[in-house]
């Protein structure tokens, strides 16, 4: 059957994006930050400190599939997302893609920072490489291309910080795409990067299933480039890791065996029901 050629009609116009007034990130706790899992399942906040200085241009980051990831600008560290989670702390009462302002005062508070000099010269350090960064994700639903932070200025009258994220970052923070990251453990963690990463790679599973070390120290974004080295390095931040995890009353362990590394770690409460809900559904499909 032929259509009409006669016939005409006007395209209806479907908006990019619905409409809204305002857009807030998911509200967490004090005692933990929130973070997009695919920022914790990939190389883009390495844990690499040697590399900080090096300058990526488009260079792909090793990622879990099926997030595909480019990034131009400063290699980042475990430093850097330190700074990332705690603007992302205080945006979470702001209405995402607003200017608002805070202190270099409170985000070295908030990261257990005293207000010293050179705290301060790192810290503004750190905000420019994440500003001068570009990030290209790819995940099953959402594209993103832009920065990390979108722009920063000093009021040096005020003594203020003014902050702006971009909005697109909130599609990071839809159900099962971010982490509560406990962040007592995250801080006796510090000075330890290969545990950090690990601790965050690992919160974001409530049933982390066996990963070879090879893989493990790609996402970790490790340059080491020797086995055995690779795996001493892995043990040691496990240990430390399992010795602060259990410290905070978070009962974790691992065991190596064939190049692989085996976890057992309690759940959150939020992980449980998760679990709870995928057996249930499990058991009703049989």
């Amino acid at each position: 059957m032929e259509r009409d050629s006669k016939r005409t009609s006007t395209p209806t116009k479907v908006p990019l994006e619905p409409v809204q007034s305002e857009i807030v990130l998911p509200g967490w706790q004090d005692e933990v930050r929130g973070v997009p899992n695919v920022t914790l399942r990939s190389a883009i906040f390495g844990s690499s400190r040697s590399a900080s200085n090096a300058f990526l241009q488009h260079a792909e980051i090793y990622t879990q599939r099926p997030t595909q990831m480019r990034y131009t600008g400063p290699r980042l560290d475990q430093g850097d997302l330190d700074v990332w989670i705690t603007l992302l702390h205080i945006a979470r009462e702001k209405q995402m893609g607003k200017t608002f302002k805070t202190s270099a005062y409170e985000l070295l508070k908030l990261q257990g920072k005293t207000d010293a000099g050179n705290n301060r010269k790192t810290l503004y350090k750190r905000l420019f490489r994440l500003r001068a960064g570009t990030l290209e994700l790819s995940t099953k639903r959402y594209s993103y291309t832009g920065g990390l932070v979108d722009s920063f200025a000093r009021d040096d009258v005020e003594q203020k910080l003014i902050i702006t994220l971009n909005l697109k970052l909130s599609y990071l923070f839809g159900p099962n795409q971010f982490t509560h990251i406990d962040w007592s453990v995250r801080r006796s963690l510090n000075a330890k990067p290969l545990a950090q990463w690990l601790h965050g790679y690992l919160s974001t599973h409530a049933e982390p299933f066996p990963v070879s070390i090879g893989t493990l120290m790609m996402m970790a974004g490790s340059l080491d480039s020797s086995a055995s080295s690779r795996e001493q390095n892995i043990r040691r931040a496990l240990d430390a890791l399992q010795h602060a995890s259990n410290l905070h009353g978070q009962p974790f362990s691992y065991e190596i065996s064939g190049g692989n590394v085996y976890f057992t770690k309690t759940p959150t409460s939020s992980q449980a029901r998760h679990i709870a809900r995928k057996s249930s559904g499990s058991k009703s499909k049989k």
